[in-house]
This record gives C-alpha cells, sequence and structure tokens, in this order.
C-alpha cells in the first residue's frame, strides 16, 4: 500500500481516538472546553501520536497501552502551537488553515486554553496508569513526557529562540533550538511509547536516535518551506520567520546545504533502527516523506 494511504490512515485512527478524549463542553467553564477542542479539531500531521504508537509497536508491545499517553502527547504539542501564536511570541493569525485559537476566543482565553490542555494532557495519562499492573513503567513514560517538554526540552528551545529573536545566532546555538523546540517532543514520545512496549535499553537508544534525527530534520525542513513553501498548502504564513528576524538553517548555510544535512540526518535516523523490527517500513518511509513534504 502507498505510504501516503498508510499515513492517512494512522491519521484518521488519531482523530477517532482524539474525539474520544476531548473534554466535553459543559458546565460553566465550557468556554476553555470549546477553546481546547478548536485547536485540537483543527487537524495537522498527528506525527507525535504516530510515533507514540510506533514506537510501542516496534519493541513488541501493544499498541493500545500507549493510546492515552499519544492523545496527551498531541494535547502538550496543541497546546504550544496555541501559545506560540500569541501576539506576544509569533503573533500569527492562521493555523492549519484556520484563524488562530487567540483570534477566535482572544488573548486571556487562548493563554489559559493553553495551560488546560497541558494540564488535561496529565490528567489523561495519570488516570490511565492508576492502579495498573506494571504501572512503573507508564510512571517512567509520563517523566520522559514531562521532561521533553520542559524546561530541558521545549520549553527551553522556546526560552532561547525568543532571546534569539533579532539576533545573528551560531549554528550550535540554533541547533540547541531545534533539538529542543521540536524534536524534543518527538524524542519524548518515541522514548515513552517505547518504555510502555517494554524496551530495552539497547532498544531504547536507537529509538531516541531515531527521533532525534528526524526531529531536527523535520524543522529543518519547517525552516525550508518558510521560504519556499505554498501558504496555502501549509495552512499558516510564509516568511514568518524572516518577518520575525530569525535564525534559520537557510539564513545560517543557505537552501541547498538545509536540504543536503536534513537528507544525511534521515539517512542516519533510519540506519540506527535498523533491524530493530520487522515492523520498521513505515517509520524508514516517514523519513522519506519528511524530507519530501510540501506542507
Amino acid at each position: 500500500m502507498e505510504f501516503k494511504t498508510v499515513l492517512k490512515e494512522k491519521i484518521d485512527y488519531i482523530e477517532t481516538l482524539l474525539n474520544e478524549y476531548m473534554p466535553k463542553e459543559e458546565g460553566y467553564q465550557q468556554t476553555i472546553m470549546k477553546a481546547m477542542n478548536y485547536s485540537l479539531k483543527a487537524g495537522g500531521k498527528r506525527l507525535r501520536p504516530i510515533l507514540t504508537l510506533e514506537s510501542c509497536k516496534i519493541v513488541g508491545g501493544k499498541e493500545e497501552d500507549a493510546i492515552p499517553f499519544a492523545m496527551a502527547i498531541e494535547m502538550i504539542h496543541t497546546y504550544s502551537l496555541i501559545h506560540d501564536d500569541l501576539p506576544a511570541l509569533d503573533n500569527d493569525d492562521l493555523r492549519r488553515g484556520k484563524p488562530t485559537n487567540h483570534k477566535v476566543f482572544g488573548d486571556g482565553m487562548a493563554t489559559l486554553a493553553g495551560d488546560a490542555l497541558l494540564n488535561y494532557a496529565f490528567e489523561v495519562m495519570l488516570s490511565s496508569s492508576i492502579n495498573k499492573k506494571g504501572s512503573n513503567k507508564y510512571l517512567k513514560a509520563i517523566n520522559e513526557i514531562a521532561k521533553h517538554a520542559g524546561i530541558y526540552g521545549m520549553i527551553g528551545g522556546q526560552v532561547v529562540d525568543v532571546e534569539s529573536e533579532n539576533k545573528i545566532i551560531d549554528k550550535d546555538k540554533l541547533d540547541f533550538i531545534h533539538l529542543n523546540k521540536t524534536a524534543a517532543m518527538i524524542v519524548g514520545c518515541m522514548r515513552a511509547g517505547a518504555i510502555i512496549g517494554g524496551a530495552t535499553e539497547e532498544e531504547l537508544e536507537k529509538v531516541t536516535k531515531y527521533g532525534k534525527n528526524i526531529g531536527l530534520s523535520f524543522q529543518i525542513v519547517d525552516d525550508i518551506l518558510d521560504i519556499t513553501g505554498d501558504e496555502e498548502k501549509l495552512g499558516k504564513p510564509i516568511g514568518s520567520d524572516i518577518e520575525n528576524h530569525k535564525s534559520t538553517y537557510p539564513s545560517l548555510l543557505g537552501l541547498e546545504k538545509s536540504r543536503e544535512i536534513a537528507r544525511q540526518l534521515i539517512e542516519e535516523g533510519k540506519s540506527s533502527i535498523d533491524g530493530l523490527s520487522s515492523e520498521i517500513d513505515f517509520l524508514n518511509q516517514l523519513g522519506d516523506y519528511i524530507i519530501s513534504r510540501d506542507c
């Protein structure tokens, strides 16, 4: 079956699951649920929850055991996008082809919606893990997600990204931003899935290498598409990096060198999981898709 067909099936599966996990829009505070669900329903690649389930599966685990974690990962990712779009940060009007959360619900409610999604993600993970057999591995998985989403991961990268606006930074600092702001959550979700699946330390290391490489490559491609992409396909304005005076791979190294590095990272990532499982075809093809995507 063609990769894009398989990917679409996996995305549709995640969408179905997300609908089951979204909070009900009821009570005096129902506006916050509406704001949370507005962004959760906005679509997207659903890459992180897919990777959570895949990493569980390739180490011999049961995919269904990782479902609450996959849903939580997408909630955390969505919260980060809501906050990224706020006027105080990137000040974007569109996300996935729709008005950003603060354009619909206002800055204050959008801020709260992001906060609520982050908190709700941990409710989902913890409530599914309490009193569960082998609960220690689920606590380890939650810790991986918390760590990679926090000051030593995504938020740490965002901090340096904000502080680097209007400045020319070197490649080391740019790599720190990309490896933390983008790649950390991909690494975190894959490690969490693998831990739930019962991965050995060796398997966990291979999964980590893959996640780090495709995460960095994914962000480099994003940097490229911010210059060369089609706004309609991307569902968001292009040129925002230039407008916000951000250093990127293309601005530091040029488009062709950036493409070359992204391709090399994907090949190294694929090599890291070679022989790990008989079910790595999807992850290998996903790497090729990341490097060739136009949205």
